[in-house]
């Protein structure tokens, strides 16, 4: 799917905030957990805080009590951060390739209520297969305090286009933080565009009549670390908090660009500064249409 729409309008009603107000289907809520509390280091090469041994833990939520093994609270909270993982990328970096051992995991997650998945169907013979939390399965991963308490968490599956996109999003934050380790520095926080949306609209509303006011939605987009772009603000599919090797916090935002984008659209994410990634086959058109309108920016390829 083509996310190169995915920018703040002040002129368009917000759909996605609407949706987390009105308690709207279940696999299509944002996690409203969004607390402001200071950031916590985790390893470098992994958005986790370090546990322990890897053998089964009880957490107890209510009246029930669930057994996970490190490794499976590891995987939730990649797919919780990341909303969808495809089974693929999840047995290749929670499990160092492990597949049978993903599988039989992933088994006990599902058997606890605590995973979902999907089988998406693609242009190819080749069906993508996605795995999402289930509402409890994001409650119980933040009760095992494995997270930034500043980390938002994603549950369910959204519609077919945007989860085979989203999917795409961890293997995008692979890439960047293999730039970012060799540099000595480490993640500290994810932002998908879904969190970065929702602050936006709310802040806004905030403004009452200079709420339209050009120099507002400067000042607003500023604030946020981002660009306003012909009247709009546009929005990373990621973004990705971290510390340098020298201590200093500092952000990098994202884009996954495909050859299904517009002109405009590549264009409005090019001068809102982000860094862009692209698929190997589609790298080329996209590099064409920077040259046409002049517009110097380097693409990354997956």
């Amino acid at each position: 799917m083509s996310r190169d729409s995915s920018r703040f309008d002040p002129r368009e009603a917000d759909p996605l905030l609407g949706r987390a107000q009105n308690e709207g289907p279940a696999d299509e809520r944002v996690d409203d957990e969004h607390s402001t509390a200071p950031q916590r280091e985790v390893p470098a090469n992994d958005h986790l805080k370090p546990g322990g041994q890897d053998r089964p833990r009880n957490y107890v939520l209510g009246r029930r009590t669930f057994a996970l093994r490190d490794s499976q609270v590891r995987a939730m909270a990649k797919i919780g951060t990341f909303r969808v993982l495809t089974a693929e990328d999840l047995s290749r970096y929670a499990y160092d390739g492990d597949a049978e051992r993903m599988e039989r995991e992933l088994r006990r997650l599902q058997g606890q209520g605590l995973a979902v998945e999907r089988t998406l169907p693609t242009s190819g013979r080749k069906a993508i297969r996605v795995i999402g939390l289930t509402k409890l399965g994001k409650r119980v991963l933040r009760s095992t305090a494995r997270l930034p308490e500043n980390q938002a968490i994603y549950h369910g599956i959204v519609k077919t286009r945007e989860a085979k996109h989203d999917a795409a999003l961890y293997r995008l934050f692979q890439a960047e933080i293999s730039r970012i380790a060799r540099a000595g520095g480490r993640p500290l926080r994810v932002v998908l565009d879904y969190e970065l949306k929702r602050d936006l609209y709310r802040e806004r509303e905030r403004l009452g009549e200079r709420r339209n006011d050009p120099s507002e939605l400067k000042a607003l987009a500023e604030r946020h670390g981002l660009r306003a772009v012909n009247g709009k603000i546009p929005l990373p599919d990621l973004r990705i908090e971290y510390q340098t090797a020298e201590m200093e916090h500092r952000r990098v935002d994202l884009e996954l660009a495909t050859r299904h984008y517009r002109p405009r659209g590549i264009a409005e994410k090019t001068r809102a500064g982000f860094s862009l990634y692209s698929p190997h086959e589609d790298a080329t058109r996209l590099r064409r249409i920077l040259d046409e309108q002049e517009l110097t920016a380097r693409i990354f390829a997956l």
